[in-house]
């Protein structure tokens, strides 16, 4: 069963290229912390903040090409956990079918963030974590 998530915390440090979003769970007392790149970091706290980029970046981009082909983000699933690596889907509605698409958390993340759509896990994924 999926269980909703939300954006808890950005975590951006300047000094390490590793940055760590944590995702909460919606109702509950479980965490997901992620390390992602730097672009991915800012984006996602950018677009929090509600600050515009005078140009589309990666994100804009693939939310406008899925909207001007006819598709629907319906959400994001963080769906597995192997050799300590986190893996996403972003999915998709698209002439009444659901379409799931790899991608990394972090770019699911940035997203689920940019076009307002809910972030979910695997109760699976939660059972993993002790041990990775």
């Amino acid at each position: 069963m999926p269980i909703r998530l939300e954006l808890k915390r950005i975590i951006i440090n300047e000094i390490d290229e590793d940055q760590v979003i944590v995702l909460s769970e919606v109702g509950g007392d479980r965490s997901l912390p992620i390390v992602i790149g730097l672009f991915e970091a800012t984006s996602i706290d950018r677009r929090v903040k509600g600050m515009a980029s005078p140009r589309p970046l990666t994100h804009d981009l693939i939310t406008t090409a899925i909207s001007l082909m006819g598709g629907v983000i319906r959400d994001i699933a963080i769906s597995d956990l192997t050799n300590h690596t986190y893996y996403a889907k972003l999915r998709i509605v698209h002439e009444m079918k659901l379409i799931e698409i790899d991608c990394r958390p972090s770019d699911a993340v940035a997203i689920a963030v940019m076009a307002r759509v809910p972030i979910y896990v695997n109760e699976s994924v939660f059972g993993m974590m002790g041990d990775e």
